[in-house]
Formats: structure tokens, C-alpha cells, sequence
């Protein structure tokens, strides 16, 4: 979409409206709303930004603030009309100006040789040029642009007619809410794509739902579809879903000026330079069905390593003026197939469940069934979550399940087969009492999972060691889990306390402990206490306090103990610290035996206070940092911590705020971006450990 000149300038222009002090008027309003559309295009269609986060932000509330005190100046096509205005009341349907078909499916290559065997015939050629592109798995859309403006986003539906999801579609930051389709002569178009969540997106929202004790989303497809039809449009923001465009159904140009591409292949660069996220990069031309074949049996070995699922992969016919002599039938056209890759879905028995305590208390039951091989992977276990989801899913021991795996993601239980059952099935009881402590279990009402209170309990004792040593945490390398679990279990160990003084005399007696292991141990321990603040603090476990926040508390005090000074009002002041957040963190810190556990560490010479930049030899104060490429001295968590230890901070991408980009091996596009801009220092990983102090 933009040239590397259009780059050059709007980075430019980025940089001034920037700067410290530099206000925005009505006259440069348009420039202001061009350099965001830039940069939301940079970060959610190229996925490769210019600028950080915090930055991206402060122009975004510079556009808000001129909108609200002179709300003549809003148009449609402003990057903050993508905001959610509350509740959609209902969805209302809309005619397809074109009916949305479904594909001919194909499974293997006899399906594919037929296939192009009939579009030869009917066409009168002896060989066809295809497009193959991936088969996106996710919900259907169809995008109408009127004018150059999205005017209408739409759900499938039956084809012929889905719900109108404007507003949700809107809050999908990869689908411009405006595109110059004039420079090609089109006044209305239809443009049909696919919206998804990608995997990375999915783990991160999923995860959340579970520490909130709600039932997790069951896949990246299912909960594409129904984010679509949520009626609160920032619920559907906080998603952070995708949009693929692959398909131009309809056109009405202007005066009959026909400027658009005469092929497929070409209609996906259009849209790719009109700023849409549309398979260019990912499709293949080839001449001929044997081609095809070879790229898509190649690219199903790939699948896994997209961040997206895909389910197959789709071939078309590349001409658009062949595409309809080929014509369709009543169900699909004739100049398209998708082809299937195979199923990653098995049937299974529910053998028995099991419950497992997690570090907060959380009792989680766990699906054991009889093993089978799903993509790849033989599976025996499964999380059901929690009691709702039992029911939800009216799963019985000895049920047969249909069990489903999407690339890395954690294999869930799509539905039990009721048809099946034979009268040997039994209900699942939920446990009223912890399976490790005996203690009642509780729950919440704004909550879906039972927890245990007792904060004494083994299990929770033992996984909150185990978060402790962790490598995200105090990073004691040579503790693993299972020495976790063997030295509580024999009585060496009973918290986390006894980390530091445990005995290394008896565990010399151990089989596998000799002399050397023994000492890494001793050495891992000793280099915990010094630590920073903010990894002690993500170490100590505290309900909904990632390592993003821990580096917000640690950055806000001096000491851990002025943590317990902060009242709720003052929690919530801090980034990213919301209601449910700042209530976790000061219960904590009022708690007792939370202090006492402190106290305890601190007396062992655990490290309480943030440390302070060094003062001379190396000092990194007021300088910031950026490493691309695998550094073969440093791991890259160790490099960035060093940079935070000497008073330096660590950016998110590259950016007129950048001093350092340190460059390691296979150096990606950051290095090049690094080039462009006049002020960063590229230096190499010998140079940065010579800014560092000895």
C-alpha cells in the first residue's frame, strides 16, 4: 500500500507530531489521521510497526481530544470511529449483492486431476493457470465498500442473506475503514474474506478467561464466528481478531472505466496495496493440476508453523474472464476447490476424570480417555475446565467424545455422542472437597471455577514452588518441576522459604546428585537472590499479575514492602492495573502471611528493592534498546534485563525512539528499518557487552 517514499514521509511526519510540546490543529488534522492509518496498517496488516505501542497511543488521544472538543471535524473513515459506541441492539439482515456459493471440496489428487480434467473440458484448453491460496479457518464475511468507504459488513448466513455486523467488523484493525478503490475505477464493491483469531491471540485470551475462572473458548474458529456476534463492540475489540480478503464477488465502476486486474492473482495485490490483509504473500500461481498438487501436499507439512489455522487449501482458476465461462452451479462455482487437509478430529472414550490443584487454589477436572492420535499427537488427557463446562457439554464417564486438535493448541472436547451410550455411562460428580487438603471448596458467584481456600494445602504449596523456581520467575535452573515435587515429597522441602536453606548434605545421598549437580544448584540458588524486583514479584504468584504488570509494581516503588502502602485508588492509577487486578494486589499485600513469607526472604538476602542504574562505567540511563537476530553470548531475556539493570529500557519496534538495535545472527527487517532512520546506533552483541558495566 505505501511506496517506500509514502514511508519514508509519513515516518517523517510521525516523528514531528511526536515530538515534546507539538500541538495539533484543525488545519493538520488529516495529516495526523494519515500517519495513524499508516501505522495501523504497519502493525496489523504487515505486522512489522514502526513505532511502539506507547507512541502509537499518544497520537491516537491527540486525534481524540481535537474530535471531542469540535466534533464537526469527525468523518467516518477516522481511525477512532472504530470504537465500539456500546451495545448493538440486533443484528439485522442484509441481501449478498452476490450469493455467497460454497466450495467443491477435494481430499486427495484424484479429486484434484478430475476436477481440473472437467474445467479443460469445458473450457477448451489443454492447460490452466491456477492460483492456490490457504483455506483461512475461520468466519466468512463479505465487506461492501461504497464510494471508497466500508459501508456494510455481513455475515454468511444462508448465502443469500446474513446478519449486518458493521460494527463489530469495524473494530477488526486489519480492515481499512476506507480504500482509494477509485484509482481503479470502482465505485461499489463486494469483497469477501475470512475473520480469525490467530493462535497466539487465542492462548492469550483463553488464558485470561481461565484465571478469571471463566470456561475457556473452544477453538480459534469457533470463537472467530462468535465474536462476530457479540453485541458489545469492545468486547469484540479486546479479541483482537484478523481479516483475510481473498475474493472479489462484485464491482460497479465508474463511467464503465474498467482500470481493475484481470486476474485473481491480481485482484489479491490490489487489494494487498489498497491496505487489505489478503493472501499475497502466502498464494502461488503455477500452470497446470500436477503443480498444484505438489504445493499443496508441501504446504500441509507447513500448516503448523503458520500463526493462523488453516484447514486446507483453495485453487482457482487464475483468469477472471475464464472464471466465468466456467460459470457455477447451484451449490459452487466451477472455477474453485478446496482442498481438505486431513482431519484433526478422533473419537475417544471418557475413562475416568481426575482434579488437579492449581497455585491460586483453582481445582481444575481433567478428562482421562482412552489414548488416541490426533495431527500427530497421541492424546490421553484432556482439561474439561470446570463443572459448567461438564454440563455444557453433558459429558459421562465412559461417553464417547469427539475430541478435536488445532495445530499447537491444547486439544478440547468438541461434544459427547448421547446416541451412543449404552446404559454403562455414569455422571461426573464435582468434588465438594479438595482432592489434596480435604478442605471445602468454594466459589464465587461471579465465577465458574471451585477453589480451595486453604492456603496451606500441599498442592497449591507445591505448584506455587514450582511458579517460583520457574524460568519466567527466580529462574532457579537446576529446580525443576520434578525436583520440585521429589525433594516436598521426601521432606526436604516444605515452601518457598526452604529453597535457600535446603540441606545439600542429604541430598548428596540421592541417586543422580553428585558433586557437580549439587553445585549448579548451589550457584542457581545463590544468583536468584539477586534478581530484579519485578521477576520476585511475578515469582511470588499473585492472582492476575503477569510479568507485564510485575514490571508496572516494580517500577512504581522502591521496595516491595511500599506495595502494601498502596491503597485501591492508587493501584488503579498504575498501567494496565484494572478493578480485578488492583483488588488481587492489595489483598495480597494486606494479607499477613504474605508478609511474613516477604520478611522471610528478605532475611535470607532475597534482593527487595529495584535497583537503581549504575552510576558510572556502562551507564544505559536514558537510553533505549532493540535486539533482532539470535545472540549466541547472551539469552535474549538475560541482554534486555541487563539493559533494564543499568537504567536503560527496552522498546517494542523500531522507531525514531530507538538508540541501540543490537544486531545478532539472521538479522530480520527490523535491521533494515534501523537503516532508514537517521539516529539508531546499529551495533553488533560484542559492542553492547562492552556498554556494559564490568
Amino acid at each position: 500500500m505505501y511506496n517506500p517514499q509514502q514511508t519514508k514521509t509519513l515516518q517523517g511526519i510521525t516523528e514531528e507530531l511526536l515530538k515534546s510540546g507539538k500541538d495539533i490543529n484543525e488545519s493538520s488534522i488529516e495529516v495526523l489521521r494519515d500517519a495513524l492509518r499508516f501505522h495501523e496498517y504497519r502493525y496489523y496488516v504487515q505486522t512489522d510497526p514502526l513505532i511502539s505501542d506507547a507512541e502509537y497511543d499518544d497520537l491516537y488521544k491527540q486525534l481524540e481530544k481535537i474530535e471531542k472538543e469540535d466534533p464537526a471535524l469527525i468523518t467516518v473513515d477516522s481511525p477512532t470511529q472504530r470504537v465500539g459506541k456500546g451495545l448493538i441492539r440486533d443484528f439485522h439482515k442484509v441481501q449478498h449483492l452476490v450469493p455467497m456459493l460454497s466450495l467443491e471440496n477435494s481430499y486427495n489428487a484424484a479429486d484434484l486431476l478430475d476436477w481440473d480434467r472437467k474445467a479443460r473440458e469445458l473450457s477448451g484448453l489443454s492447460n490452466i493457470e491456477y492460483c492456490i491460496e490457504p483455506k483461512f479457518d475461520g468466519a466468512s464475511v463479505s465487506l461492501v465498500y461504497e464510494d471508497d468507504l466500508l459501508t456494510k459488513g455481513v455475515t454468511r448466513g444462508d448465502g443469500e442473506t446474513g446478519d449486518d455486523i458493521t460494527p463489530n467488523i469495524k473494530q477488526i484493525r486489519s480492515i481499512p475503514l476506507s480504500a482509494s478503490f477509485s484509482k481503479y475505477g470502482i465505485q461499489q464493491i463486494e469483497v469477501r474474506g475470512e475473520v480469525l483469531m490467530n493462535k497466539n491471540n487465542f492462548k492469550k485470551y483463553n488464558d485470561a478467561l481461565i484465571e478469571e475462572g471463566l470456561p475457556p473458548l473452544a477453538n480459534p474458529r469457533n470463537s472467530a464466528a462468535g465474536s462476530l456476534r457479540i453485541k458489545d463492540t469492545a468486547e469484540v475489540s479486546r479479541r483482537n481478531l484478523e481479516g483475510f480478503l481473498y475474493h472479489v464477488s462484485f464491482i460497479n465502476n465508474i463511467d464503465n472505466n474498467h482500470l481493475e486486474p484481470e486476474t485473481h492473482s491480481g485482484m489479491l495485490d490490489m487489494l494487498w496495496q489498497l491496505g487489505f490483509r489478503s493472501p499475497k504473500k502466502e498464494m502461488k500461481v503455477v500452470k497446470g493440476i500436477d503443480a498444484v498438487i505438489e504445493h499443496v501436499h508441501a504446504f500441509e507439512s507447513k500448516r503448523d508453523d503458520l500463526p493462523y489455522e488453516i484447514d486446507g487449501m483453495v485453487i482457482k482458476v487464475n483468469d477472471i474472464q475464464l472464471q466465468e465461462r466456467l460459470g457455477m452451479t447451484s451449490h459452487h462455482p466451477r472455477w474453485a476447490i478446496a482442498f481438505k487437509f486431513k482431519a484433526r478430529q478422533a473419537t475417544s472414550k471418557l475413562l475416568d476424570v481426575e482434579y488437579q490443584v492449581g497455585r491460586t487454589g483453582a481445582v481444575t477436572p481433567v478428562a482421562k480417555i482412552k489414548p488416541v492420535q490426533v495431527g500427530g499427537v497421541t492424546v490421553s488427557s484432556i482439561s474439561i475446565h470446570n463443572e459448567e463446562y461438564i454440563k455444557e457439554k453433558d459429558l459421562k464417564i465412559n461417553d464417547t467424545i469427539l475430541i478435536e486438535r488445532s495445530g499447537d493448541v491444547i486439544p478440547q472436547i468438541v461434544k459427547s455422542f448421547a446416541e451412543l451410550r449404552n446404559g454403562t455411562e455414569t455422571n461426573i460428580k464435582f468434588l465438594k472437597n479438595c482432592p489434596s487438603c480435604k478442605s471445602a471448596l468454594f466459589k464465587t458467584e461471579d465465577e465458574s471455577v471451585w477453589r480451595c481456600i486453604n492456603l496451606n494445602c500441599e498442592a497449591q504449596v507445591v505448584e506455587r514452588i514450582i511458579h517460583f523456581v520457574s524460568k519466567d520467575a527466580m529462574d532457579i535452573r537446576s529446580f525443576g518441576e520434578a525436583n520440585v515435587r521429589k525433594f516436598y515429597k521426601m521432606g526436604f522441602l516444605k515452601d518457598i522459604p526452604g529453597i535457600y536453606s535446603i540441606d545439600t548434605d542429604t541430598l548428596r545421598t540421592l541417586e543422580g546428585f553428585g558433586e557437580k549437580s549439587i553445585n549448579n544448584l548451589q550457584e542457581a540458588i545463590e544468583k536468584s537472590k539477586t534478581q530484579p524486583l519485578h521477576r520476585l514479584i511475578y515469582a511470588l504468584g499473585i492472582r492476575y499479575v503477569g510479568e507485564t504488570t510485575a514490571k508496572t509494581l516494580a517500577q512504581s516503588v522502591k521496595n516491595i514492602f511500599d506495595l502494601g502502602a498502596y491503597n485501591l485508588e492508587q493501584l488503579k492509577e498504575l498501567s494496565d492495573v484494572g478493578v480485578k487486578v488492583a483488588g488481587s494486589i492489595y489483598e495480597f499485600f494486606q494479607n499477613n502471611d504474605n508478609l511474613q513469607l516477604l520478611k522471610k526472604l528478605d532475611s535470607l538476602g532475597i534482593k527487595m528493592e529495584k535497583q537503581e542504574a549504575a552510576l558510572s562505567g556502562g551507564n544505559l540511563t536514558g537510553q533505549t534498546f532493540l535486539f533482532t537476530g539470535t545472540l549466541t553470548q547472551l539469552k535474549r531475556n538475560v541482554a534486555e534485563e541487563a539493559v533494564e539493570t543499568n537504567g536503560g529500557k527496552i522498546l517494542s519496534g523500531v522507531s525514531s525512539k530507538l538508540n541501540y538495535l543490537v544486531v545478532g545472527e539472521d538479522a530480520g527487517s527490523k535491521l533494515e528499518k534501523a537503516k532508514k532512520i537517521p539516529g539508531i546506533k546499529i551495533i553488533s552483541e560484542e559492542e553492547f557487552l562492552k556498554l556494559l558495566p564490568t
